[in-house]
């Protein structure tokens, strides 16, 4: 327990970092420098006042000098990411793999309320985590080299085929380009198969909350919904019980 407690801590406070990159990344800012402020006063923040998760709840949600309030996303976020570091920990041990399912999970968080916000899944994350997914596979991964190169291409070549098909069939984008590098990165990671049942179960998720948003919030149909946070979501579940879902639906 105390060692899950420790990761739970570190998953906190890189889930911290992450909450950094989600605001500043789509706004091609820093996410070293400068430290950490209100976006509202633009007073830094004092360490005793960004402590992951904690610091929000003592502070009421709001800034200490303004009053300005927080977005409930900053703790979501960095409960979020521990809650997956300890997550993977107890699915796969103590192995490199453990830290390489980490980084993903992590760039998978970030993609996620980035393309939320702004319908958009930076290319400072996919096309750094595509070589390190390869390199993860030549070294430490479970998945192996070969593996990888086959999965990275795979999620390339299969969302730009739809992307290519979509322009020059239905006469608009059916993919985006994010969303075709997301899932070269999906591949290196974890691999072909995985590039397929997380495309299912991305779509399987995002046509139940597009059904869901039209009949609560009364959206049109065909209106644009973010593809990616339901990737990462299929992505995330085929890390956690992709076997045992191929298993069951092929036997």
């Amino acid at each position: 327990m105390v060692v899950y407690l420790l990761v739970f801590v570190f998953g906190s406070l890189i889930g911290s970092f992450l909450n950094v990159c989600i605001y500043r990344i789509p706004r091609d800012l820093s996410v070293v420098f400068p430290a950490s402020r209100c976006t509202s006063c633009n007073n830094p923040v004092k360490p005793w006042d960004n402590i992951p998760i904690f610091s929000y709840f003592f502070l009421g949600g709001k800034c200490r000098y303004c009053k300005a309030g927080f977005s409930i996303r900053y703790p979501v976020v960095e409960a979020l990411n521990a809650f997956f570091y300890v997550a993977i920990l107890w699915r796969y041990g103590w192995a490199w793999h453990t830290l390489i399912y980490s980084a993903l999970i992590s760039s998978l968080i970030v993609i996620t309320f980035i393309d939320i916000d702004f319908q958009i899944i930076p290319d400072r994350i996919t096309l750094a985590g595509i070589p390190i997914g390869l390199i993860c596979g030549l070294r430490g991964s479970a998945l192996g080299f070969k593996a990888s190169v086959i999965g990275a291409a795979s999620g390339f070549l299969f969302y730009y085929a739809i992307a290519e098909l979509s322009l020059r069939i239905l006469k608009k984008e059916g993919m985006g380009g994010g969303d075709i590098k997301l899932m070269a990165m999906v591949g290196a990671f974890l691999g072909w198969k995985a590039v397929i049942l997380t495309t299912f179960l991305g779509s399987l998720s995002g046509s139940i909350i597009g059904i869901m948003l039209m009949i609560i919030k009364g959206r049109e149909r065909g209106s644009l919904i973010p593809f990616g946070p339901f990737l990462a979501l299929g992505a995330v579940i085929t890390l956690f019980f992709g076997q045992e879902i191929l298993i069951w639906y092929l036997y």
